[in-house]
C-alpha cells in the first residue's frame, strides 16, 4: 500500500508536466486547471469501484479459498493480532469511538505522528522549490519523479525487513526521524542547487519510509485492542495528525525563496522531536504491551 502511494508520485510528476505542457490553453483553460480536471475525473471513476476490491478479514472473505483463509488468519495471529469476531457486532458506534477516544495508546501516537505529518506537507512544494533552482514549470513537475523513485527504492528493503522484525519497527522509526532531521538541517544551511536536490531525495525517502513504518507501528502497539476500536484509532489518529498540514503549508511563502530556511529549519525540530515522542511511545509500549 505504501508503495503504491510512492509510485502515484513518481508517475503524478511525469503526469502532471504532460498534462500542463500538452493541454496548456486547450478550450481556454490553463494547463494547471487541466490537470486538476484530469486527475479530479480519474480519482472519483477509481472511487466507484474501489469498494468492490477491498478485502474484509480474512475469516470472511469470500475471494480467499479455505486454506488461503486458514494461513492469512495463521499469520495474524503469530503476529499478535486479533482478528474480528461478533463480540461487538451490536455494539453502538458511538460507544466503539468512546473507546477509542479514551484508549491511552492513541494519545502516545499522536505527538509522534502530527510531526510526521506536518513534515509531509513539504510534498506540496517539490515543484516550485525546484523551479527555484531555475527548472521551468513544467520541467520542474517532471524533476519531481526521481524523488518518489529514491523514495521507492529506500521504502522497499526497509519496510521487508520491518514486517519481518515487528518488535524493531519503533527503533527504526525512529532512525528514520534522525535521517530525516540531519537531512532537513543541511537543506536549510546548504544552498548549492545539486546538493539542495539531493537533499529532497533523502528527505522525501524519510517521509515516506517513515509514514509507512509509523503505520506499521501503530498497528503492533493496538495489536491487543479489539478489531472495530483498532480500526477507528487507526483512522482517528493519522486523521488528528493530518491538522499539522496546516502548519506545514505556510512555512514556505514566496518572500523566503529561494532558501526557505525558515521551513526547513522547523521541520528539522520537528523530526527531532518526532524521533523522541516514538522512542518515548516504542518504551511505553514494551512496557505495556
Amino acid at each position: 500500500m505504501s508503495t503504491a502511494g510512492i509510485q502515484s508520485g513518481a508517475f503524478g510528476g511525469v503526469i502532471s508536466g504532460a498534462i500542463t505542457s500538452t493541454l496548456d490553453g486547450a478550450q481556454g483553460i490553463r494547463g494547471w486547471r487541466w490537470l486538476f480536471i484530469v486527475e479530479g475525473v480519474a480519482t472519483a471513476g477509481v472511487s466507484l469501484v474501489v469498494h468492490w476490491t477491498l478485502l474484509d478479514y480474512p475469516h470472511s472473505s469470500r475471494r480467499l479459498s479455505s486454506e488461503e483463509r486458514k494461513l492469512a488468519q495463521q499469520r495474524l495471529m503469530e503476529d499478535g493480532i486479533e482478528q474480528g469476531d461478533s463480540t461487538t457486532q451490536n455494539t453502538s458506534i458511538f460507544v466503539l469511538l468512546l473507546k477509542a477516544l479514551s484508549n491511552w495508546r492513541a494519545w502516545v501516537l499522536i505527538p509522534g505522528y502530527i510531526t510526521l505529518s506536518g513534515a509531509g506537507a513539504i510534498s506540496y512544494f517539490y515543484p516550485t522549490l525546484i523551479n527555484d533552482m531555475g527548472y521551468t514549470s513544467t520541467n520542474a513537475q517532471y524533476m519531481t519523479a526521481p524523488l518518489y523513485i529514491a523514495s521507492l527504492v529506500a521504502a522497499v528493503p526497509i519496510c521487508w525487513f520491518a514486517d519481518r522484525k515487528s518488535h524493531a519497527r519503533g527503533q527504526l522509526l525512529v532512525g528514520n526521524m534522525i535521517v530525516g532531521m540531519v537531512f532537513f538541517a543541511l537543506t536549510a544551511a546548504i544552498r548549492n542547487y545539486i546538493a539542495r536536490y539531493v537533499f529532497l531525495c533523502f528527505i522525501n525517502m524519510t517521509l515516506w519510509t517513515g509514514g509507512a513504518l509509523a503505520l506499521s507501528f501503530a498497528t503492533t502497539a493496538l495489536a491487543s485492542v479489539t478489531p472495530d476500536v483498532r480500526a477507528i484509532m487507526l483512522a482517528w489518529i493519522p486523521a488528528v495528525a493530518a491538522l499539522a498540514q496546516l502548519y506545514g503549508s505556510a512555512l514556505f511563502p514566496a518572500e523566503d525563496s529561494p532558501g526557505y530556511v525558515v521551513g526547513f529549519s522547523v521541520f528539522a525540530a520537528t523530526f527531532a522531536v518526532g524521533s523522541v515522542c516514538h522512542g518515548l511511545a516504542d518504551i511505553l509500549f514494551k512496557r505495556y504491551p
